[in-house]
């Protein structure tokens, strides 16, 4: 099938990918030439495991090209992709001007019948909107689909090739047979395309992510409750965890969610909401609580140390704001180390992936920046664990504390045995245990 996708970010670049890798011939189109021109040369402009190898091979083969040209992208494709970004607005609603954009242009070049998808993340009722702007441009025949991408950063080629489902949101047979047979060939295990209506395709997306976003939001209240109560939070999820109504997913207390969809997400549905006059008091509680977690490392530190930090120094590790991943959108370490650096103290980081997002999108020369894990350490007051990367789970802890200028730990994921620690002389802080 011949498919393009607009917008080579992160969605759109899986996405392109992928298709290519399951036999498609893909064009990605992007505004920006300098990318486009890096894409051409091999290079990737994010991290994801896996992806570098895919997009190489494809293009390599011939199944995956990359233009600034509306005209050479769109011509005689089938199937059209709309994956460019929608920032959150100062009020929380999703900014459609590069969605329709992006449908006007498309429209422009559009040779024949074309199935126009709206893959990015876009509030009920963006279709309607993609398929006025698309008709004022052209005489084509045409249908507008949902169809909202389920990625995990950090495993995102495996969730596209593997899906545990395909949402598609579509108003005709011709798109949805059109669909069908594009996901084909990611479902041979049985796993579920769910048609359904437009809206519910779109509010799906949001729905999910606000749930996952609630289970997060609702361990960490449960971990601060354990704190105060003398309870350990690790065993609390086992507890509920067991229970097959619940599960054991998205129960792990921590220092707060971050990324690309689940804070935009939310306030997106509240803002939705808002907009149909009803009140979304669960979420707005969900985001005022990830907020406030997102405070509660640094107070550990205040609580050790006291309010003034002048002339204490932490190592940090971890900027992403998960493992696998260098994306630091909304990442609890931007608030941890503004915290920190507002007490006074200064600071010395170290992230696998991410370190060049820190440098020049973030904190620039007002932090230290270490080029492996144990050059953070030297000379720290403490180690302030923000993300849970696998090479931070089984540190040489005896080499820790020697480097460590005072043997404390504030792990911000759980991820150290508080017993074991404390035989070995550090003092630990977690979060509920």
């Amino acid at each position: 099938m011949r498919i393009a996708v607009v917008g080579t970010g992160y969605v759109g670049l899986v996405a392109g990918t992928c298709f290519a890798e399951s036999g498609n011939n893909v064009v990605c189109i992007d505004i920006d030439a300098k990318k486009i021109d890096g894409l051409r040369k091999g290079l990737v402009p994010i991290y994801e495991p896996g992806l570098e190898e895919l997009l190489k091979r494809n293009a390599h083969d011939g199944r995956l090209a990359f233009t600034t040209s509306y005209p050479e992208g769109i011509a005689r494709a089938q199937v059209v992709f709309i994956a460019v970004g929608t920032p959150p607005g100062e009020d929380g609603s999703a900014d459609l001007r590069y969605v329709l954009d992006a449908a006007r242009s498309i429209a422009k070049s559009m040779t024949g019948y074309t199935v126009i998808v709206d893959k990015s993340t876009v509030p009920v009722g963006t279709a309607q909107k993609v398929k006025e702007a698309v008709r004022a441009n052209t005489q084509h025949e045409f249908d507008v689909v949902s169809n909202p991408e389920f990625l995990k950063e950090g495993a995102a080629i495996d969730d596209f090739l593997k899906p545990d489902r395909v949402v598609i949101g579509s108003e005709t047979k011709r798109a949805a047979d059109v669909m069908d047979e594009l996901y084909s060939p990611f479902v041979r295990t049985g796993n579920p395309i769910l048609h359904m209506d437009i809206a519910s395709a779109e509010l799906t997306k949001y729905a999910a992510n606000a749930m996952l976003a609630t289970r997060i939001s609702f361990m960490n209240e449960i971990a601060n409750l354990c704190s105060r109560v003398g309870a350990n939070v690790d065993m609390v999820r086992k507890g509920i965890g067991s229970d097959d109504r619940i599960g054991q997913r998205f129960l792990f207390a921590g220092c707060g969610y971050g990324g690309s969809c689940f804070p935009k997400d939310v306030k997106a549905v509240v803002r939705t909401a808002a907009e149909h006059g009803y009140p979304f008091r669960i979420l707005e509680a969900v985001e005022e609580v990830n907020e406030r977690q997102k405070r509660v490392l640094v107070e550990r530190v205040q609580a050790h140390y006291g309010k003034n930090l002048k002339g204490k120094h932490f190592a940090v590790w971890g900027l992403s704001f998960k493992p696998n991943t260098d994306d630091m959108r909304e990442a609890p370490s931007l608030e941890v180390i503004e915290g920190l650096l507002a007490a006074g103290a200064t600071v010395k980081a170290y992230d696998p992936v991410a370190m060049n997002e820190a440098r020049h999108r973030h904190f620039g020369d007002r932090i230290a920046y270490a080029e492996v894990p144990m050059g953070a350490l030297e000379g720290a007051d403490g180690l302030v664990l923000v993300t849970e990367w696998n090479e931070f789970r089984r540190p040489d802890f005896e080499a820790v504390k020697a480097a460590l200028r005072q043997p404390v730990i504030f792990d911000g994921r759980n991820v150290y045995p508080r017993a074991t620690l404390e035989k070995l002389g550090f003092t630990y802080y977690g979060m509920g245990c």
